[in-house]
Parts: structure tokens; C-alpha cells; sequence
């Protein structure tokens, strides 16, 4: 799937009324869909624990808090990418807490040249979050499986006294016999001797 295809889901946190009507130019429906928008910190806070969001935009300050350390809490998340918008007396000391977290921050006012821009780095920083969660499932896939032949191994040893070289070597070649994968066979010994 290219990019341009690809629809990813944003959370808009902004109390600010100019801001939330230009929405629909800064972030098109085409690429930015659903979009919801909330206008305190309180609110993003339920939003997200309710569902995943690809983007959070933080447009700082908010009626209840300045955002700060929701920004933090939500990129901890490990697959959604913030940014941060912030006023000029303001930014100086939100990237001083930000940055180091990997929240995205800009300096207030924006133009829509700018966003447009900012819409760029936010897609690119959500598929390079997107391929390194795809290898961590794999490898995790990965993993799951030499624990599940490791403990077939082991009972074949305990229960049909094979030792380990004979009980590795039976399930490879139960595997390629049947056309099946290891831990499909590491699978049904443990379902028969477990």
C-alpha cells in the first residue's frame, strides 16, 4: 500500500476555535481520517485510553493543564507520534521536556505551507514506528516458537527418554515430513505429552 493510499487516525487536543475550524485544510480527510477533537487535557486523556490514535496534536495551552505531560504519556505508547504546538515564550521549556521524549514540537503561529510540511515528518516518524513493529512481532513470533519447540524437546526427553540431538531432529523432520511448521509439531507434542 502507498502512501498516498493509506488513511491514518489523528486526535486534535485544542480549545482554540480558529485553530479547530482549520482543520479540514490542515489536515485533509483523504490522509487524516477519523479526526477527533477535544479541548482539554481531560478529554484527550479518555479519547486515548478509548482507542489508538496514529497522531496526537497537542495545540498548547489548554483550559486544564498545558499538555506537557500528556504529550509524554502518549508518546510512552510507543506508536503514536505527537506534536506539539506551542506559543513562542512557551517553547523554549517545552523542548527542554519534550524533545528528549521524541515528541515532534513547533512554534506557534504556523502557516499551512509549514503543516503541510509538519504532515510529511508525522507520516514518515508513523511508518518507521510502523516497520519497527512489524520486525518486534515477527521477532516475537519468532521467539514463541523456539520456547514451544524447546519445551516439545524436553518432553519427548522425559517422557519417550529421547535425548536432545534425537528430540531436536524428530521434530524437524515430523516438520518437513508433514509440510508443516515446527511449531506445529511442538504444538501437538505438547497437546499429547503435556
Amino acid at each position: 500500500m502507498s502512501l498516498q493510499e493509506r488513511i491514518y487516525s489523528m486526535l486534535i487536543v485544542s480549545a482554540s476555535q480558529k485553530f479547530n475550524q482549520a482543520l479540514p485544510e490542515l489536515f485533509p480527510v483523504s490522509t487524516f481520517s477519523p479526526v477527533a477533537t477535544v479541548t482539554d487535557v481531560s478529554a484527550a486523556k479518555r479519547a486515548v485510553a478509548e482507542r489508538d490514535f496514529d497522531f496526537v496534536v497537542i495545540n498548547s495551552p489548554l483550559p486544564d493543564d498545558v499538555g506537557l505531560r500528556f504529550a509524554i504519556d502518549v508518546i510512552s505508547s510507543d506508536q503514536t507520534v505527537v506534536l506539539f504546538l506551542a506559543r513562542a515564550e512557551q517553547y523554549p521549556d517545552a523542548y527542554d521536556k519534550l524533545a528528549e521524549h521524541g515528541v515532534f514540537l513547533m512554534q506557534k503561529p504556523l502557516s499551512k505551507a509549514m503543516f503541510q510540511l509538519v504532515n510529511g515528518w508525522l507520516i514518515s516518524a508513523r511508518e518507521r514506528i510502523r516497520k519497527t513493529e512489524k520486525k518486534t512481532l515477527s521477532i516475537e513470533e519468532k521467539m514463541t516458537e523456539i520456547r514451544l519447540v524447546n519445551r516439545a524437546k524436553w518432553l519427548l526427553i522425559s517422557e519417550l527418554s529421547m535425548t536432545e540431538p534425537d528430540a531436536h531432529r524428530y521434530i524437524e523432520k515430523q516438520a518437513m515430513d508433514r509440510c508443516v511448521p515446527r511449531r506445529r509439531v511442538a504444538e501437538e507434542i505438547i497437546k499429547t505429552y503435556g
